[in-house]
């Protein structure tokens, strides 16, 4: 069942998002250690919603005012994000009284994962469908659905670990300017998938 959930959650992984650019740009200007908390924070949060949406907090997350207003906070997250990692590029800091967006340290990028992370939570919706679907289809228990998230937990730290990998290996590679286009391309894309949560159909996984 683990393997099974493992190959699952690895088809997800192909439908790379935001998240998964954060990791590479992370580890080719960072390193590779500081990439990893990121990559502990994301599935964190993966299994924090895979665990909600097997209890039914889907159901409630759901209903329309609630899914309106989260939908409006994971937005204001990732374009906050976004443009701070833009202005980063030219030493000048959007919250720069804030120290989470300032110097990186492995607290302040474990934080910052997790926050972006979490800006999408109606990845509770799919998980829960899905994990419905396959209960229903495959009459598994509770155990065996416990394995199968198990495993598409695993996907996600397997699969980003190795993007956090190559990033680092690239980043001797990558002359300064690179980099900085890096930045701000990460930057856009946050902006582009905050924008986008707004019309995004809660049928379809928030990509990592």
């Amino acid at each position: 069942m683990i393997l099974k959930g493992f190959r699952f959650g690895m088809l997800l992984q192909f439908a790379v998002g935001p998240m998964c650019f954060m990791v590479f740009n992370t580890s080719a200007t960072y390193g590779f250690i500081y990439s990893l908390y990121l990559v502990f924070a994301i599935a964190l949060i993966d299994a924090l919603y895979i665990t909600l949406s097997c209890v039914g907090v889907a159901a409630i997350i759901n209903k329309a005012r609630i899914k309106k207003m989260i939908k409006l906070l994971g937005c204001f997250v990732l374009i906050l994000f976004g443009v701070n990692t833009i202005s980063g590029i030219f030493n000048f800091s959007f919250l720069p009284h804030i120290a989470l967006f300032s110097n990186p340290s492995s607290k302040n990028l474990l934080i910052q994962g997790l926050l972006l992370t979490a800006s999408n939570p109606l990845t509770i919706i799919f998980w829960s469908g899905m994990f419905s679907t396959q209960m229903l289809e495959n009459e598994w228990t509770k155990k065996q659905l416990s394995l199968f998230a198990t495993g598409c937990v695993l996907s996600t730290i397997v699969f980003l670990t190795s993007i956090a990998f190559l990033g680092s290996i690239l980043s001797g590679f990558l002359p300064q300017i690179i980099i900085q286009i890096l930045n701000v391309t990460v930057g856009i894309i946050l902006i582009f998938f905050g924008i986008n949560l707004l019309y995004k159909k809660e049928s379809h996984k928030a990509t990592t």
